[in-house]
């Protein structure tokens, strides 16, 4: 009796770890199946095109960290746009002040503006003025104007740009060209296309 129960467990031993196993596959099975899946978040829907508010004969400030005045935007009406975060401006006045405080004049008939105002496109009758100054070195700068049916003003860096025919007048002096890049803080303006330009003659330096 004895040996034929040792038999049977010599036999059962043989087999346990597959027993084991089998056991084991089953249970991870088990987990597998009834473990609790991560929900997946649902996409954000995309933001459409539309205004989020509207201003009426508005006036809008920016300022820097120290507080100076940078841009002032004024318009007859203005439709915010969340996508873009820009400003779309009727009748748009835009006075930006650099940091010798110079300010420089832009009015169009329609005007999109980035969120702090150093970025504006200006369409229709699109006019940038720079009245006369004095720079760090005492020379005086004459007034500047740049006429055009679109102009692309950077305030931060003092640029402007247009691929449509431009006017520049410059104290008495006046240019035209097809296209234009103006870098005021370097004093250099580029025109392509028919450029012409018409140089008012200095009087003599009297000695």
């Amino acid at each position: 009796m004895l040996a034929t129960l040792r038999d049977g467990w010599d036999r059962f031993s043989i087999y346990l770890p597959v027993l084991l196993m089998a056991l084991l596959a089953l249970g991870t099975y088990w987990l597998v199946r009834n473990a609790p899946t991560m929900v997946t978040p649902h996409s954000e829907r995309p933001v459409d095109h539309d205004p989020d508010y509207f201003m009426r004969d508005f006036s809008v400030k920016t300022f820097d960290a120290s507080g100076r005045l940078k841009t002032e935007i004024q318009g007859e009406q203005a439709w915010h746009f969340p996508d873009t975060d820009t400003l779309e401006i009727d009748k748009a006045r835009i006075r930006s002040l650099n940091e010798q405080g110079h300010v420089t004049l832009s009015t169009a008939n329609r005007a999109l503006s980035n969120a702090d105002g150093s970025e504006v496109q200006l369409f229709g009758n699109a006019i940038v003025v720079r009245e006369s100054v004095t720079d760090k070195s005492g020379r005086v700068l004459p007034r500047m104007e740049l006429r055009s049916e679109f102009l692309h003003a950077f305030s931060n860096v003092e640029r402007v740009r247009t691929h449509l025919p431009v006017v520049m007048t410059r104290g008495s002096d006046r240019f035209t060209g097809d296209r234009m890049d103006y870098d005021n803080l370097d004093r250099l303006m580029q025109l392509d296309g028919r450029v012409r330009g018409m140089v008012t003659a200095r009087p003599a330096a009297t000695r």
